[in-house]
């Protein structure tokens, strides 16, 4: 929004601001925030930084947990949901040090850093766009709880198909089936205008919109596509988003998850990742007499990002909810492979993409319990790592599958190598595959490994906890 401090102080005074937001990405994908009177941001807070405990934030021990924020004013957005004027942005972590402080190279954001500038000194590409798309659920109310003695939730959406014989208040009918959301209109889409005015509001933050529609979910599922952008940025604006989203439905009476699996048998969100690669302004990925009109260095890439898919995997789908939406039968992918127009290969190549600028493929598998900077940043550096070893994704069995996988017969789905199917088989698999993370340093090994113990405890919180399922199935034998 900003290029220098005089124009913050300037909106600041024009528009006034009395607050100032600075927030931070956590290890886990969630924001933090701590907040400063307008009238007390000046250079010094540019150029010192704001301080805090990082040993909060999941990085840094408690012994070395001082940490300096530092806001890039190029962030800022009028926050739109603070009754006080308020002024909001993000920016990066630094570690205390003499002389001077320098970034640390665990936060999210230096991580994107990083791999856009590994991506420029292979002298690849000076560029990637990324444009991902944001599905989620909006329903009318939601609880749950987690006890000793008590486990379990429920959901409800006004919409919902199974409220189809509600007696209890007026019902004027017009509920939308299992899985028949797709593109459905009014009067069963009642959340049209909130997706409009979700959608205005990314616009006025900077988020620009390429559509939205109603989803597969007949509970309320929604789906945003917005335009592209650097890598970073995008990483950036998919906090935004969710943020906006988030607070929109709740000012509204209403709630917003991008869990990926909330309704059993129902469509699950993901956040398919779109991308492609430039060099001074030209596209690397088009060539019109390759498969799909993809480049060699496209198809290097796609065999990357395959050949690493099981590791990927570890930070584009961090939560053990996000392998019950990667089951077969659904639109979510299960199968490594690419493969053009085809929904069920984890690398689909648009087929109505044929201009040069516009040729890309999207990664189908990732969701967004992600943290973006990071999920992002794998998906890059694995790619980079297929064109740097000519990984061949047809030599190496990858495809291209132009058929429904889900129709093979079994004995040609076995040829298949197949994502994996628990949030503990994905971390195993980053234990023994994450070299083409470390290249160029844009991974500490440090950040991996906290990574990796983070969320073995979560999956072990989960395994250990009874499921109301359970009781079902056994509480009479």
């Amino acid at each position: 929004m900003f290029k220098a401090y005089e124009e913050v102080i300037e909106y600041c005074q024009k528009q006034q601001i009395e607050m100032i937001d600075f927030k931070m990405i956590d290890l886990l994908g969630r924001w933090r925030h701590l907040t400063i009177p307008a009238k007390r941001f000046n250079l010094d807070t540019l150029k010192y930084g704001i301080g805090f405990d990082g040993s909060n934030y999941g990085y840094a021990p408690i012994e070395k947990s001082d940490m300096v924020f530092i806001p890039d004013i190029t962030t800022a957005v009028h926050d739109p949901f603070n009754e006080v004027p308020t002024l909001s942005m993000i920016g990066d972590v630094y570690v205390i040090a003499e002389p001077h402080n320098y970034q640390f190279d665990q936060y999210p954001r230096t991580v994107a850093n990083k791999a856009e500038t590994y991506m420029q000194e292979l002298q690849i590409a000076d560029e990637i766009r990324i444009g991902p798309e944001f599905e989620f659920y909006v329903f009318d109310h939601i609880d749950y709880q987690c006890l000793p003695h008590k486990s379990g939730f429920s959901i409800d959406a006004e919409q919902a198909i199974w409220n189809g014989g509600e007696s209890e208040y007026r019902n004027l009918g017009y509920k939308i089936p299992l899985k028949g959301g797709y593109h459905i209109t009014p009067p069963q889409d009642i959340l049209y205008d909130l997706r409009s005015r979700i959608c205005l509001l990314m616009e006025e933050n900077n988020i620009p919109v390429k559509y939205h529609h109603h989803e597969v979910g007949g509970p309320g599922q929604i789906e945003i596509e917005v335009e592209f952008g650097g890598m970073r940025e995008m990483a950036d604006k998919t906090m935004l988003a969710k943020y906006l989203i988030k607070n929109l439905a709740f000012q509204e009476g209403k709630t917003a998850t991008f869990m990926p699996k909330p309704l059993y048998g129902e469509a699950g969100n993901g956040m398919h990742v779109h991308m492609h690669l430039f060099k001074n302004g030209q596209p690397l990925f088009y060539d019109k007499n390759g498969y799909s009109g993809l480049s060699q260095t496209a198809l290097y890439f796609i065999g990357g990002l395959l050949k690493h898919a099981p590791a990927v995997l570890a930070f584009t789908n961090p939560s053990t909810n996000s392998y019950k939406r990667l089951i077969p039968g659904y639109e979510a992918p299960v199968s490594i492979c690419f493969a053009t127009a085809n929904r069920s290969a984890v690398i689909r190549i648009p087929a109505y993409t044929k201009a040069p600028e516009h040729k890309r493929f999207e990664f189908r598998s990732s969701d967004a319990t992600c943290n973006p900077y990071l999920a992002f940043s794998a998906l890059l550096m694995a790619g980079l790592d297929g064109i740097q070893r000519k990984i061949d994704p047809i030599e190496e069995g990858f495809g291209p599958f132009d058929v429904n996988l889900y129709n093979l017969p079994a004995e040609e789905q076995a040829k298949i190598k197949s994502l994996p199917r628990t949030l503990d088989e994905a971390l195993d698999a980053l234990e023994k595959d994450h070299d083409f993370l470390l290249a160029g340093g844009v991974f500490p090994q440090q950040l991996i490994n906290i990574w990796i113990k983070t969320k073995r405890k979560e999956s072990r919180r989960v395994l250990e906890q009874p499921h109301p399922l359970e009781f079902e199935l056994y509480y009479d034998l």
